[in-house]
């Protein structure tokens, strides 16, 4: 916290990654610009910002800033020290996949062991080396499938933007190694999302772990599941009817989505850069109806299972307790306030 002196706050600034959200969603309605209004401040969205903005995506060092995102860049700025509150997580499985060639020898798991997998080099800092974390993350539960580690296999290092944007034009990157896996520079590649499963049918790219079809959730943690909802710890202190508010709209959204599955599919399009199929091949059929976010003992442990990952392989400066970053009561109020509008 940074003192007991209210800081001057006219803008409440958002950010998200392009991937089925509450919050998005709630934004492309216009609900979270009428909630800030109401309260005397405009919305302002990281990715229409200059890059000098932009990069507090990662860093989550600007006050008034709610993010709702990989939990990567989330847990490794907390871990640095960035005054943030963990306030909300949402699950939602997204096409996470090993691919190999299609012509590729390889038939299952078990014989990735000795194999050259593709690992994204380190990007300009931690909270920005999702690609990385995400890829090792995914091979790891993939090998695990098997009986392997990743002991049992090769890494191979394969380009990455250093300093990667959340801005239009940098989210339209979201695979990494298709070009290496083509040219046998590696063996096979970890991939998700719908611009992800677009891209492996268009070049001929096969299946040969699906990580959702695993039926253990924690087989399937990584930088999208759970998604953390953060906000900046000035914003909760001291004006904790925004973040309330927000969450509110979101909860209203959540509610809207799930029966509204082709709107949705819609505006999903347009953030991921994907036809229509690439999202419904990306997100099942009944993904809209589990978007509201909750605080569960389960999806608290999930991201607590995600977080000694990124501990282990060198992701956190330094590692922290989870039940300090836990604050509960702006969704337990904001729960509250929607149940009274159901019931009106």
């Amino acid at each position: 916290m940074s003192g007991t002196t209210e800081p001057a706050l006219d803008t409440l600034w958002y950010t998200r990654c392009p991937v089925p959200t509450a919050s998005g969603l709630a934004h492309s309605l216009g609900w979270l610009a009428e909630d800030a209004t109401g309260h005397g401040l405009s919305l302002e969205v990281l990715q229409d910002a200059g890059p000098e903005i932009a990069v507090h995506h990662f860093d989550h060092l600007l006050p008034g800033l709610i993010r709702e995102g990989g939990n990567v860049p989330a847990i490794a700025a907390r871990a640095q020290g960035s005054p943030t509150r963990l306030i909300g997580l949402t699950w939602i499985d997204e096409a996470q996949a090993v691919l190999v060639a299609g012509d590729s020898p390889i038939a299952d798991a078990r014989e990735l062991a000795g194999r050259r997998i593709g690992i994204p080099a380190w990007a300009a800092d931690r909270p920005r080396s999702f690609p990385r974390a995400m890829a090792l993350h995914g091979f790891a539960a993939a090998l695990r499938t098997a009986g392997l580690t990743l002991a049992d296999v090769t890494a191979a290092e394969i380009g990455v933007n250093r300093n990667p944007e959340v801005r239009a034009e940098g989210a339209r990157r979201t695979t990494w190694g298709v070009a290496e896996l083509l040219a046998g520079e590696v063996d096979a590649i970890y991939v998700k999302g719908a611009r992800a499963a677009e891209v492996a049918r268009e070049k001929g790219l096969r299946v040969l772990v699906d990580l959702d079809a695993t039926a253990k959730r924690g087989d399937r943690v990584n930088n999208g599941t759970p998604r953390p909802l953060t906000v900046h710890a000035d914003l909760l202190e001291h004006r904790p009817e925004l973040v309330v508010g927000f969450l509110a709209a979101s909860l209203r959204a959540a509610d809207w989505a799930a029966g509204h599955l082709d709107e949705v599919r819609a505006v999903l399009a347009r953030e991921t850069f994907s036809g229509p199929e690439g999202v419904a091949a990306a997100y099942g059929a009944d993904f809209h109806r589990g978007l509201h976010p909750d605080l569960s003992d389960e999806r608290v442990e999930l991201i607590g299972v995600q977080k000694q990952f990124l501990y282990t392989h060198g992701f956190l400066d330094a590692d922290f307790d989870l039940e300090s970053w836990v604050a509960g009561e702006p969704l337990a109020q904001a729960r509250a306030l929607v149940a009274g509008e159901r019931a009106a």
